[in-house]
């Protein structure tokens, strides 16, 4: 095997069709969106401090990636999606629990519903890539995504078209999954992707769900009492 066959060169060099760095965006956003948030919907310690574990773990995690040690990189992705999710939900059951108190100004309520709401998408949206089809790695390994837990609609054309459009070896990037995500929080459906799978299914239950509590009972409360 020479030096260009490496697993960190083979999957760098897929990495040109499967960019991470929209991922890693994405954690970085989630982490800004928190620090957003008033301090009395931030569970115990300064507001910054997820945005600097998210920023402490992605060192090792692109460490990992560059070194193609895919276990590590897949274990920390874990990690950093249950932790933002985990921050996202305790925030907004706090929120919902400072309601009857009025313990929040309406414009602040109606800015930590937008950041909630955001927050929703881009955590569902990460999810949702490093779940499917067994994550980003082994979606790069294929040629072609023909399965998964989504059948976006690349997937369904005739082979002739799909070679006419250049979809040949096409394959769902993080805009795809973040696309999916943000028509789920805002249509509570998956809109143009019919899904397959029934983790998938759940999770998509739950984004709705989350985003319905945020649009129909956080907003709506702070447009009443503006």
């Amino acid at each position: 095997m020479t030096a260009n066959d490496s697993p960190g060169n083979r999957d760098a060099a897929s990495g040109r069709r499967h960019s991470r760095w929209p991922a890693l965006f994405a954690l970085l956003a989630l982490g800004g969106l928190y620090a957003a948030l008033p301090p009395s919907l931030v569970l115990g310690g300064p507001r910054w401090l997820l945005l600097l574990l998210i920023s402490l773990l992605l060192i090792p995690m692109l460490i990992s990636h560059f070194r193609g040690d895919h276990i590590t990189n897949q274990v920390l992705g874990y990690v950093l999606n249950s932790l933002v999710t985990l921050a996202m939900i305790i925030s907004l059951a706090l929120l919902i629990l400072a309601l009857p108190a009025h313990l929040e100004k309406p414009q602040e309520l109606l800015r930590s519903a937008a950041a909630l709401w955001l927050s929703n998408i881009l955590v569902f949206a990460s999810w949702y890539w490093r779940l499917d089809a067994g994550g980003p790695h082994k979606r790069a390994q294929r040629g072609d995504h023909a399965s998964g837990a989504f059948l976006f609609p690349q997937m369904t054309l005739p082979p002739e078209k799909k070679h006419a459009a250049g979809f040949q070896e096409w394959s769902p990037n993080f805009v795809d999954y973040l696309f999916l995500a943000f028509n789920t929080s805002t249509a509570f459906s998956p809109t143009d992707v019919p899904v397959l799978s029934r983790w998938a299914k759940l999770l998509m239950m739950l984004q709705s769900i989350i985003s319905l509590l945020v649009i129909a009972l956080l907003a709506a409360r702070a447009v009443n009492i503006l």
